[in-house]
């Protein structure tokens, strides 16, 4: 009997290893946001200190792991083997449940996850307790299984979690903003050394010592100390800090937001780790606590309550930092959670970016309805005071030159506030030992900051509400799915044993490879497709050595585009026909986003250079013509083999086999014209306009001979004209676009481009 639970802790603990892998990819989008879209420091730099951070608050988060033991249910109602089975499906259901949120690159709460899984397996087996037991139990008597008060208190401080972080976020980013405006830097100096003493002083003060408290490496004088002079240490801390902050911009010349941000980032990371690791390892150490319980008694695993879960537990410091070290590693090495990191960042994004969320109906109304209450509060507001905000908020006109590559997401002083107000709220719920959700209060926090900064304008507005609440929307979905997964879980492990045991530990580790190897499968894909560029350049000259990447690109993908069709039909392969279809649809969108630059481009140009926006309007519009050509052949091709229609014959296969040979030659031709940049050879290829012209023409013409005489399929004569007419659309598109480049194109003029700032 005793061999199971061997089993069961073995496989608790590399399932909190992977679990630690999942969550850190997960909420590495907590701490690394506004560092990275800030762009503050180069990306070595936020990593490192970033793990510095995770390593030292994994060491003071021993106390949080009481959660895991008695936050949610009153273990000493539970059997040992009920305890087990309870702890057993929380770890199982959590680890597949964050991997399928990471896989969506959407970032979800690891403590929703990890309370209402608990919430859910708890629940389940004291139903089952009741419903078997002879005791005259009935379900009103479940409250006694589950620590409600707790419970309670953690939900509502998940759900209040929400409108605190981002109101105060939005507070005190907009009061910010009024005092130092987006000139900041041209400010006088006593200002950035205020804002450094009070935001350094609110990071340190929450971080060390209210944070670090439950540190089992504390002394017990040292926290007698900070406990009895907090006060003192505020007003102390303010001070030296605001004294050496106006040094250090002084006489150092640095730049002082960029240091709140580097300790910011450390200490949210501090604060991270010391909430959140009782998230990934809570539960396999209670699992052990409650092993090493059972294992010193005489009794069965049936008939031991886990009354010693009750009691306060320090976690060993070795566990503790083992797990840190994990995830720093996850950190480093995950490509998930750059993926998560991305969707919070283009959230908040000052400028326009491609939009990642649809807009629904709630989202316009909300929207609205803020417009309308805004429209109605400004009559109130004196119009000095107006001009005197609208000047504090206006942006200097410098940004519009940067390269979108470099450009921040958003700027130094909203980066700052952004990791005061988070780690200031995770680090006060951590004192409490309540386990916030450092998702919710970052995600929401960066929200209410872009909102107080003017970021969510009139053309983005009603994306960035939807994708909030697609965001929330999620978290709520994981909490019913946490619940109610955890709940079958504990059902399958209670009456199916180590069967069930086996079985569900497998089928995890089947999704968990099976997610890992899609997920890069579709990264190698991503990056074999080079997406396509914006251009920054400001002149045509420029334009047409800037774009030839592009060109190259769309002609590669639309060669292979074209190919998968004409094979597609020649197999009646639907398989094929379907990736080809997301292809070109993924391909049409990304030329639409070029499109949709074309107002940053026009602004980056200079006074003489105007006809390059001619030129690049013209290129753009030709790409759209090719990739229209290309999806109506993809879609016509799709729409016929998912009918069932009849297959093409074997002569019109054999035709469509010539033109694609032809169009292979062609494409593969232009292709390296532009990715090599040799220009001059556009002329050869612009000579073969007459060849590919009698080329489609005659097939249209063989195929008009077979239906006159032979045809008897009016889909597949309708799909095969489509296909040719859609081919010479196509080739059309591809004449124009060379013609464009091959009169633009002069070597005797030096290309101009936009240069931006040196990467670091």
């Amino acid at each position: 009997m005793e061999n199971i639970y061997i089993y069961m802790l073995v496989a608790l603990a590399f399932l909190a290893v992977a679990d630690l892998i999942v969550g850190v990819s997960n909420d590495a989008v907590n701490f690394l946001n506004s560092a990275i879209g800030s762009k503050a420091v180069s990306f070595k730099t936020i990593m490192i200190i970033a793990s510095l951070g995770v390593a030292v608050g994994a060491l003071s988060s021993s106390g949080m792991m009481e959660v895991a033991r008695k936050g949610i249910f009153n273990p000493g109602e539970f059997m040992f083997d009920e305890i087990m089975v309870i702890f057993m499906a929380v770890m199982i259901t959590d680890i597949l449940l964050l991997d399928f949120f990471n896989t969506l690159g959407l970032p979800t709460s690891t403590t929703v996850s990890i309370v209402f899984e608990l919430l859910g397996a708890s629940v389940c087996i004291a139903i089952i307790k009741i419903a078997s037991e002879d005791n005259g139990q009935t379900i009103l008597d479940l409250g006694n299984y589950i620590n409600n008060e707790k419970a309670i208190e953690i939900i509502l401080g998940i759900l209040l979690s929400v409108l605190v972080a981002f109101s105060i976020g939005a507070i005190i980013q907009y009061i910010s903003r009024l005092l130092l405006s987006f000139n900041f830097a041209n400010k006088p100096k006593f200002y950035g050394a205020i804002f450094s003493g009070f935001a350094i002083t609110s990071i340190l003060y929450f971080i060390l010592i209210k944070g670090v408290k439950n540190a089992s490496f504390m002394s017990s004088d040292i926290k007698a100390l900070i406990s009895d002079n907090n006060l003192a240490l505020i007003g102390i801390s303010f001070v030296l800090f605001t004294i050496i902050s106006m040094a250090l911009i002084q006489f150092f010349k640095l730049n002082i937001y960029k240091i709140i941000i580097v300790v910011g980032t450390f200490a949210l990371a501090v604060a991270f780790a010391g909430n959140d690791l009782v998230n990934f390892i809570g539960v396999p150490i209670a699992a052990y606590n409650s092993y090493e319980a059972w294992s010193l008694s005489a009794m069965l695993p049936t008939n031991f309550p886990m009354l010693a879960l009750s009691e306060p537990v320090a976690t060993e410091p070795y566990l503790l930092l083992i797990a840190g070290l994990v995830m720093v590693l996850t950190l480093w090495f995950s490509s998930k959670a750059k993926a998560v990191v991305k969707t919070s960042v283009d959230l908040s994004r000052q400028d326009q970016v491609n939009e990642r969320f649809e807009p629904n109906f709630l989202s316009r109304n909300i929207v609205r309805l803020t417009i309308n209450a805004s429209t109605q509060f400004n009559t109130l507001i004196p119009e000095g005071v107006k001009a005197y905000i609208d000047k504090q908020f206006k942006q200097p006109p410098t940004l519009a030159v940067v390269r979108a590559k470099d450009k921040p997401a958003f700027d130094l002083v909203r980066a700052s506030v952004n990791l005061m107000v988070a780690s200031v709220l995770i680090s006060i719920a951590t004192s409490l030992k309540l386990p916030l959700s450092t998702t919710y209060v970052t995600f929401m926090v960066a929200m209410g900051t872009s909102l107080a900064d003017r970021a969510w304008g009139a053309e983005s507005a009603v994306y960035r509400v939807a994708g909030v609440l697609n965001v929330i929307g999620g978290w709520f979905f994981t909490a019913l799915s946490a619940f109610v997964a955890a709940a079958i879980m504990a059902l399958l492990l209670y009456y199916g044993g180590a069967y069930a045991l086996t079985a569900l530990l497998v089928l995890a580790i089947v999704l968990l490879v099976k997610n890992y190897l899609t997920h890069s499968k579709q990264s190698k894909e991503l990056k074999e497709e080079f997406t396509l560029q914006k251009a920054e350049s400001s002149s045509t000259q420029g334009v047409i050595v800037e774009s030839a990447s592009n060109i190259a690109n769309v002609v590669r993908r639309g060669n292979k585009i074209y190919t998968s069709a004409v094979n597609g039909l020649a197999t009646h392969n639907l398989k094929v026909l379907k990736k080809n279809k997301s292809q070109i649809d993924k391909l049409s969108q990304e030329i639409d986003d070029l499109k949709g630059n074309i107002y940053y481009f026009i602004k980056n140009l200079e006074d003489p250079s105007i006809n390059a926006s001619n030129f690049y309007i013209s290129v753009l519009d030709y790409l759209q013509d090719m990739a229209q050509s290309l999806t109506y052949i993809s879609n016509a091709s799709y729409k016929h083999v998912n009918n069932n229609h009849k297959k093409l014959k074997f002569s019109q296969i054999k035709e469509l086999k010539d033109v694609d040979t032809h169009m292979e030659g062609l494409l593969e031709h232009t292709r390296n014209v532009f990715e090599t940049e040799n220009f001059d050879d556009i002329g050869v290829i612009l000579s073969k306009k007459p060849q590919f012209t009698r080329l489609v023409t005659d097939k249209i013409q063989k195929q008009v001979e077979r239906t006159r005489s032979e045809e008897s399929s009016p889909k597949n004569t309708t799909l095969y004209f489509s296909f040719l007419l859609e081919t010479k659309d196509l080739l059309k598109a591809i004449w124009g676009l060379l013609e464009e480049y091959h009169d633009a194109h002069d070597d005797s003029v030096k290309p101009a481009t936009v240069n931006g700032p040196e990467e670091e």
